[in-house]
């Protein structure tokens, strides 16, 4: 492991990151109506995020950064969850790739330049990973010097605020057969477009839009990782265990938003006896989902976790729960709420349609169902 330990670290100002959510929260949360309504990205959120050096919180105290552990990272976004799911949902994205870069440099593996910068510069990454996933997507040409891309990558939160997108392409390498090579792009380089194409039923603040590349450039020295392509590999286990725990602290900020304007309301009509029974669904649902989000924080372990597919299984039987009771939560605050629940203005339906987003993330139930599955019964996790 090639961490540095140097003791003049222990004297650093360090931040306390969810308390610096808990006091950008309400004014994410003031404007959270308008970015839905008008479909716009929440631009000055990430302002007062970079003011605050978020985007770096993660990065070791070593490397200039701000020395968040992982629990404190997922923290972090449960709060910001509960007053704009979609700037904490867009900054989960920066911040998973963020994070398993630390886990990466906790490993020895040459990144510290990486980190460093996001710590100098408040630099964002875009991550397309999750819509990539094994098969990838785009191709990569050899040309003198590395690769040309040409692809269009989709769900790149965060883009129009975006520095680097951590990316991939498929290579046809005459030897090896179908390679995907994983690289970084800069956003501002020649042949990379965001487009301005985020429209969408939930989250429609995150900028989540797709990014064209027109026959970028990527040197050789940029490539990071290649992968045979369609396969399961190691590389999967560390983003799913760092990723989804981060990812899932979102949705669950938006699950204790919905339970907590759905309690406000009931208070209003406690005598009605279906009440106390409807509330007491709304409590389990968001306990199941606060255990799950729990556990796999517990099984990230700080970045000390065993890179076995049992815990990418763990953490995708965890994700499914707690994507299945966010959901759940959502609805029944809906149903607590009545039908006043219905005007937008009371900000459930919103919370409503964000908390479906939950289900999209790998994996999704029924391919988490087989992958676990096959785990479990000693099988190669994907056919």
């Amino acid at each position: 492991m090639a961490m540095n330990t140097d003791a003049s670290t222990a004297t650093l100002d360090r931040t306390d990151w969810v308390a610096l959510a808990r006091e950008l929260g309400p004014g994410f949360a003031a404007r959270a109506a308008v970015h839905d309504a008008d479909d716009s990205f929440v631009a000055n959120n990430y302002e007062a995020l970079k003011a605050r050096r978020v985007f770096s919180a993660g990065v070791p105290l070593e490397l200039g950064g701000g020395g968040a552990s992982h629990a404190e990272l997922c923290e972090m976004l449960r709060v910001l969850g509960r007053h704009c799911g979609s700037t904490a949902l867009a900054l989960s994205m920066h911040t998973h790739l963020l994070a398993t870069t630390v886990w990466r440099w906790r490993q020895g593996q040459p990144v510290e330049p990486l980190l460093r910068r996001v710590a100098a510069e408040q630099i964002v990454l875009v991550s397309t990973g999750a819509s990539d996933w094994l098969e990838s997507s785009g191709r990569a040409e050899k040309v003198d010097g590395g690769y040309r891309v040409t692809a269009r990558k989709i769900f790149g939160s965060g883009s129009p605020a975006g520095t680097l997108l951590i990316t991939s392409a498929v290579y046809e390498d005459p030897r090896e057969g179908p390679t995907v090579l994983h690289f970084p792009a800069p956003l501002t380089a020649d042949g990379v477009t965001v487009l301005d194409n985020w429209r969408t039923l939930g989250m429609r603040g995150s900028g989540s839009n797709d990014v064209v590349l027109d026959g970028v450039f990527v040197p050789e020295a940029a490539v990071a990782l290649r992968r045979p392509r369609g396969k399961w590999h190691p590389f999967f286990i560390v983003v799913s265990t760092v990723a989804m725990p981060l990812v899932m602290s979102v949705y669950l900020g938006v699950a204790e938003a919905a339970a907590e304007l759905a309690r406000g309301i009931a208070t209003k009509k406690r005598e009605d006896r279906t009440i106390p029974y409807l509330v007491g669904e709304l409590e389990n649902a968001l306990v199941t989902a606060q255990m799950a989000v729990r556990g796999m924080v517990e099984i990230a372990n700080n970045y000390q976790f065993e890179v076995t597919d049992r815990t990418a299984s763990a953490i995708f039987v965890r994700k499914t729960i707690a994507a299945e009771a966010v959901l759940r939560t959502a609805e029944k605050a809906l149903e607590v709420a009545g039908g006043a629940a219905f005007f937008r203005a009371v900000g459930l339906e919103r919370l409503l349609r964000d908390a479906h987003g939950a289900q999209f993330h790998p994996l999704q139930e029924k391919r988490q169902l087989l992958f676990t599955g096959r785990v479990a019964l000693g099988l190669e996790p994907l056919a």
